[in-house]
């Protein structure tokens, strides 16, 4: 049995941010029903690469989840659509604020038909406050949150990270509030709204850059390839290539420098005695580790640090990573049968649970899939579904 077994979830967003967090409750045994609009659906389904005509980017996203389609601007759609809220547990939607309420979906209307509804609305902005009528994206995040201003190197231009942290970010702390209303809801009964603003859901991960800043008016600048407090805490460029290399305390700093580098005398460099001094002097002290480091390649320094107990690793491109002995012993990259696309490669869970891991059940939903089973449990007649998709209320 599955952690989430026999908790309905109706699924009403799309691209990442809501679609994670559906994946995220169905892979613990959630039952997940993907609404989808009729005109292509989720819009990720739109997204290349595409294999067979199947994106690939829904694919990775929406496992474990079924998918149908309503036209929710048509009465009889909607009436469907409340018969399933009427049973869910959860809704999760991330339109735009105030497109909800124009389609009849919104909280209140749902609340109206089942009270212990955990509804979670996730936006660019939130559902009050003075921005809450606009649109927001990942990237507008990553620029208003002061993200940007400390990414990349100083005095060159702001740069983004590599992947969208702040949808997946949103999508994360959509999932904990979930279950925490959920929890709340097994205690009292109680339902409730959350509201989820892309815009806000990293913030709380700026503890350093707020005790700085809060502390002493201190601003975050942009350190490029090393950390802003602990020194060496960066990338270190061995003969071959760079490291990652993390002596983030005391000890850690002296076991590098006796048992890795046999350069005992730079404990007793001025520049270097403390962290602070370091940090201070964080051009001069990689000058000298580089200076020494430049000779071996960069196994030999990643091994010697492994056996002095001292944090480093390489800085893989992607498909190292997914080739990495380690994640593939902790099944982290799973594999699984889609009808149209055929065997195909996802990243696995990052959460293992002793009793009830996480399983891949079923690929993502081809658009509309299981429409015709899912209004069959509502009573739906052949007939009927026949008659719907021929006007355009469903696919």
């Amino acid at each position: 049995m599955l952690p989430l077994q026999n908790v309905k979830v109706l699924d009403v967003s799309q691209i990442m941010a809501g679609p994670y967090c559906t994946m995220v409750l169905a892979d613990m045994g959630a039952e997940v029903i993907k609404v989808e609009k009729l005109n292509g659906g989720d819009d990720s389904r739109q997204m290349g690469p595409y294999i067979n005509d199947e994106s690939t980017c829904f694919s990775q996203i929406n496992r474990n989840k079924k998918s149908i389609s309503l036209n929710l601007k048509d009465e009889r759609a909607r009436e469907i659509f409340y018969r399933l809220a009427k049973d869910a547990d959860v809704i999760v939607e991330n339109y735009r604020t105030g497109v909800t309420k124009s389609l009849k979906i919104d909280y209140d209307t749902i609340k109206a038909i089942n009270p212990g509804i955990i509804y979670c609305s996730i936006s660019g902005y939130g559902q009050s406050g003075p921005y809450s009528h606009r649109g927001g994206f990942d990237l507008v995040a990553q620029g208003m949150t002061g993200l940007m201003s400390m990414t990349g190197e100083k005095g060159r231009r702001p740069l983004k990270t590599g992947i969208a942290v702040y949808d997946i970010g949103a999508g994360i702390t959509a999932v904990y509030s979930i279950l925490a209303a959920y929890i709340h809801k097994a205690n009292s009964g109680e339902g409730q709204h959350i509201d989820i603003a892309i815009t806000e859901c990293g913030l709380p991960w700026f503890a350093w850059e707020a005790a700085a800043y809060f502390g002493e008016g201190t601003l975050p600048e942009p350190t490029g390839w090393r950390h802003r407090v602990s020194a060496p805490y960066q990338a270190v460029k061995a003969s071959d290539g760079y490291i990652m290399l993390g002596c983030a305390n005391q000890r850690t700093w002296e076991r590098f420098c006796q048992d890795v580098l046999a350069r005992e005398d730079l404990m007793a460099d001025p520049r270097f005695l403390t962290n602070s001094d370091r940090g201070q002097h964080v051009e001069e002290l990689e000058a000298v580790l580089e200076a020494i480091m430049v000779d071996r390649d960069m196994n030999h320094w990643l091994a010697l640090c492994d056996k002095a107990g001292v944090p480093a690793g390489p800085i893989n491109n992607f498909a190292q990573a997914m080739q990495d002995e380690h994640y593939l012993a902790r099944g982290m990259v799973q594999e699984m049968d889609h009808p149209v696309i055929g065997k195909m490669k996802t990243i696995g869970f990052p959460s293992k649970f002793s009793l009830t891991p996480s399983q891949i059940r079923s690929p993502a939903p081809l658009f509309g899939q299981h429409t015709d089973e899912v209004l069959d449990t509502l009573g739906v007649s052949p007939d009927q579904l026949e008659k719907l998709r021929s006007e355009g209320c469903i696919k």
